[in-house]
């Protein structure tokens, strides 16, 4: 059967083989040329010096992985336990290897930084989380720590000089597992006064509080500690995550890469409603405040006012229910939920969140037990991708004659909050059927080098700006 080509197919083909017959080598190389100005060189071939050690980098996510205190393919490594910190030291130790200056804030979170020759322009950064919730895989922010140092590596190689410097950051607690908190630490570095007040008094679920936690980790020696981790904006030029999916999206179209145009706002609530006990035989219906029933009629109503909006991007979620006492034959006297809803459109997403909490209202009213708590933990705003960085994005995809598909991220990343301090932008590659937060995550490592390779050019572009 012959082949056949589109028009775009063949010049793309074609711009790619004069591009190796002129010069020899990776298109990569001359693109770096191009941008930085100067040669780099050397006398031999270059197509190797600018790929991914593919291999290594496996196997560093591999051994990372065995940081975990559950047994494998599952990972599960929770803020300042023992585990987390091997694994810090092991990531500190990486990082010193691939020539960067370490350092550490006061809640942990870890810089790698790349001197640029222009030291006092605002650096350029990336980076990820390596914690993980119970039970989940080995790829989920792992790929953008070690994917970033290696996209430091890769540039080391080709000889690239940077103009602004380069710095990995290893954010801390980006999952909620441990305290409660989502983005820990990059909602510190946003400036979070709230969050840093609200640690003084947090405790886990053994009540071991936040401070004795990271004072055991080496880390917060007192409570003034906690503001030092506070950065101005523009304190960076700009921050890029690369990230596995979380979705399906890319795998089932066959695409590379993923460029990420906006983040998702997510809110969460709490929402508690108080009613009278009683024996599940002995109280007539009629005669019932059911607390549990209230629960269950807002999980409903959650779903009915998200699929109001009329967006495909507004999404709810009931992750949480809870009933008191919790015995099949007794009547509810209490419930408990907590609500995950999310939109790119902050303005729609806050319009369902006054819908559920008019609904939680008439419901009690209508049931005739109390709405003893409503309150929104978190209401965050979407982030954006910048032009700009969208442009190196782009421009790395296409040098690199990877495919891209512009996308949103429902999921929320720690870039949610870097966008505060600096423009940013998010690289993603596909992961096998979406997976994600289960053992059973994966992405090839063709499919990580890829997205190094993409970081890695867009970092040398945004160094060169």
């Amino acid at each position: 059967m012959p082949l056949r080509f589109s028009l775009s197919s063949l010049i793309v083909l074609c711009s790619f083989t004069a591009i190796l017959a002129h010069n020899n080598e990776d298109p990569t190389i001359k693109t770096m040329e191009d941008f930085s100005g100067y040669p780099i060189h050397e006398s031999h071939s270059h197509l190797s010096s600018l790929s991914v050690d593919a291999q290594s980098l496996q196997k560093q996510i591999d051994e990372l992985s065995s940081f975990s205190d559950t047994p494998a393919p599952s990972v599960t490594r929770v803020l300042y336990t023992e585990k987390d910190v091997l694994a810090r030291r092991f990531i500190k130790n990486l990082m010193g290897l691939s020539g960067l200056s370490v350092r550490e804030d006061a809640v942990g979170n870890i810089f790698g930084l790349w001197e640029g020759s222009n030291p006092e322009l605002s650096a350029v950064a990336t980076g990820s989380h390596i914690d993980a919730i119970p039970y989940s895989g080995k790829y989920d922010g792992v790929v953008g720590v070690l994917g970033a140092i290696e996209a430091i590596n890769v540039l080391t190689r080709s000889g690239f000089k940077p103009k602004r410097s380069l710095e990995v950051i290893m954010f801390t607690s980006e999952e909620p597992t441990r305290f409660g908190i989502s983005c820990l630490g990059s909602r510190l570095m946003a400036g979070s006064e709230t969050l840093a007040e609200a640690l003084k008094t947090t405790v886990d679920g053994q009540n071991i509080s936040f401070l004795d936690a990271s004072q055991s980790a080496g880390y917060t020696k007192d409570h003034n500690d906690i503001s030092s981790v506070f950065l101005k904006k523009g304190s960076y030029s700009a921050f890029v995550e690369l990230h596995i999916e979380q979705g399906p999206l890319l795998e089932e179209e066959g695409i590379p890469i993923g460029i990420v145009t906006a983040i998702a706002a997510p809110a969460s609530i709490k929402v508690e409603f108080q009613g009278n006990g009683g024996h599940a035989g002995a109280v007539l219906m009629p005669n019932r405040n059911d607390a549990g029933l209230a629960a269950a009629e807002l999980a409903l109503a959650v779903e009915r006012h998200v699929l109001e909006s009329g967006s495909i991007d507004t999404v709810g979620t009931v992750g949480i229910l809870e009933l008191h006492p919790g015995a099949i034959n007794s009547i509810p006297s209490k419930s408990h939920l907590e609500i995950d809803t999310r939109d790119i459109d902050e303005e729609r997403r806050n319009i369902v969140i006054e819908k559920i909490h008019q609904s939680a209202i008439s419901i009690a009213r209508k049931r005739r037990v109390t709405l003893s708590e409503f309150k929104i933990v978190n209401q965050d705003p979407p982030a954006l991708s910048e032009k700009s960085i969208l442009d190196a994005m782009v421009a790395s995809s296409k040098e690199l004659n990877l495919t891209h598909k512009l996308m949103i991220s429902r999921a929320y990343h720690d870039s949610l909050f870097m966008a505060r301090i600096s423009p940013m932008g998010m690289i993603f590659i596909p992961c096998y059927k979406g997976y994600s937060h289960k053992p059973e995550e994966y992405s090839s490592t063709q499919d990580i080098s890829n997205g190094v390779k993409v970081l890695a050019l867009t970092l040398a572009k945004l160094s060169l700006q």
